[in-house]
């Protein structure tokens, strides 16, 4: 672990990987978009990959975006995803921690992964150390100086009166008009160019040379752009994007020393 670590401001998670197990990543699969019947093929594989990680998961992080859209109504659930919310109650009752970054499309969660499924749920980018490896963690929407129409739009999405006036919608009313916003407009849908564009101008890049700057992190591991890569950085430092579950299903795999990743076939 590097001498830097000892500059972060806010204390780090430290999780212990024993000998034979590993840390699982993903990100990105947008259930439920363009329509519940078009995503579900793509949400039972996520499934079947659950299942084949948790023979040797020492924990499983899922850096946002599992749903193309998720509000939390006071009694009301959305209605669907219930293969995968299954499955990761089974995983969490067997003891394997999982870990969730919420994403543009499901910032609006408010204590139901926590209550019903024991998975804590980070709105924030949060410092994790596995063994001596160190890792900033985020889903990357948002971050750095860049991304100014979606930071405008949040804003107004994570405003009180806002989500007070949306949540008194009749909930068939309320996610028929979230869901159709989410699909069509790139502003709250967060599609990407899938072409790489250089080190200069993909913007998570530059927001890792900057936290880089202030303390040494091994990696940089966040979702959002929907595109893989593994982009070397400055002092043997690392950024990650993770790619999606639409595309590329792709996910991120650290054994204790080396980060991989890999298509789930």
């Amino acid at each position: 672990m590097r001498s830097g670590l000892l500059q972060i401001m806010i204390k780090p998670t430290y999780i212990k990987i024993p000998e034979g197990k590993s840390i699982y990543f993903a990100s990105d699969n947008h259930l439920g978009a363009p329509t519940m019947e078009a995503s579900l093929p793509r949400e039972k594989k996520f499934v079947a990959w659950l299942d084949e990680v948790k023979t040797d998961a020492a924990a499983i992080f899922l850096l946002g975006d599992l749903f193309d859209f998720w509000f939390e109504y006071g009694t009301v659930v959305p209605k669907g995803f219930v293969r995968t919310l299954g499955k990761l109650a089974e995983i969490s009752d067997s003891g394997i921690p999982i870990y969730f970054f919420v994403g543009n499309h499901d910032l609006w969660m408010n204590g139901y992964f926590e209550n019903e499924l024991n998975i804590p749920v980070f709105h924030k980018p949060k410092e994790f150390v596995f063994n001596d490896t160190s890792f900033y963690i985020a889903h990357g929407d948002g971050l750095g100086p860049f991304d100014k129409g979606y930071k405008r739009m949040k804003k107004v999405f994570t405003n009180p009166v806002f989500k007070f006036l949306f949540k008194w919608l009749h909930p068939d009313i309320g996610m028929k008009v979230a869901q159709y916003l989410s699909v069509k407009n790139k502003l709250i849908s967060g599609e990407h160019d899938a072409t790489y564009l250089g080190a200069d101008k993909e913007w998570l890049i530059q927001y890792s040379g900057t936290k880089l700057k202030e303390a040494h992190r091994d990696y940089f591991v966040y979702g959002h752009r929907h595109l893989p890569m593994t982009v070397d950085l400055e002092n043997d430092s690392k950024y990650v994007n993770l790619g999606d579950w639409i595309q590329y299903y792709t996910y991120g795999v650290f054994d204790g020393k080396d980060f991989e990743l890999k298509n789930f076939k």
